[in-house]
């Protein structure tokens, strides 16, 4: 790599962890690079949620190193370049969805309530319930919002787990579009689904098999599935 090539989207070496002697994720090696779409796929308890957590910076590895755009995890640089959307939303009860989305975007050097964040909610039929409070939305329109806050901060790795549970249709066809733009746009997005309309257009997926890599490459989801054991 060149003075003038970007650092890889995220490095792993050797990642592990472990919770009481249970190992939740064998020595992993991976690298995604800078603007590259990867599906993330396996059953619960395979690793995926906790590879992803370890990313995003919100639990200690056990082993190994993790570095995201040259940084290592943990770091106010990797954090400040990683957006994470998690698969069960986390809203504050006593903020409207416009004040989350200021809260968010300033709190990471974005530029608040603006045309783009105005223009994802219109998309995903959020207009009408910008000043409401999300404690009264149902688990769809939490996972909307939850998805509008991963978006409107800066990054260049974008880190989703199962992001379309709890959506109707018209909101998987909106995010797979939002998806897309983030590659188009130049980030890395590392997503944990087994729904075969994003599998099917990714550069890469991954399958996990308890804490294990068991497939590395292009596939069908059916093909990656049987491998995983469903």
């Amino acid at each position: 790599m060149s003075d003038h090539d970007p650092a890889p989207a995220l490095v792993a070496r050797g990642l592990t962890k472990t919770y009481d002697g249970v190992v939740a994720l064998q020595p992993l090696d991976l690298t995604v690079e800078t603007g590259r779409s990867v599906a993330l796929i396996g059953h619960n308890g395979s690793g995926k949620s906790t590879f992803l957590r370890m990313a995003a910076g919100l639990l200690e590895p056990t082993g190994g190193d993790l570095e995201i755009a040259g940084f290592e995890v943990g770091e106010v640089e990797a954090r400040a370049t990683t957006s994470f959307l998690p698969d069960d939303p986390v809203l504050y009860d006593d903020l409207s969805l416009r004040e989350h989305v200021e809260y968010v975007s300033r709190l990471h050097g974005g530029d608040g309530w603006d045309d783009y964040a105005e223009n994802v909610c219109e998309r995903l039929g959020l207009t009408d319930r910008i000043e409401d409070l999300p404690v009264k939305f149902s688990r769809g329109l939490r996972q909307k919002t939850s998805i509008v806050l991963a978006l409107v901060r800066p990054f260049s790795l974008l880190l989703v787990d199962e992001p379309f549970v709890g959506l109707d249709q018209p909101g998987k066809v909106v995010l797979l579009e939002l998806l897309d733009e983030v590659r188009s746009d130049g980030a890395a997005t590392l997503v944990a689904t087994h729904d075969p309309a994003y599998v099917d257009r990714v550069d890469r997926s991954i399958a996990l098999r308890d804490g294990e890599v068991v497939f590395d490459g292009t596939a069908s989801i059916e093909q990656v599935l049987s491998l995983v054991g469903g």
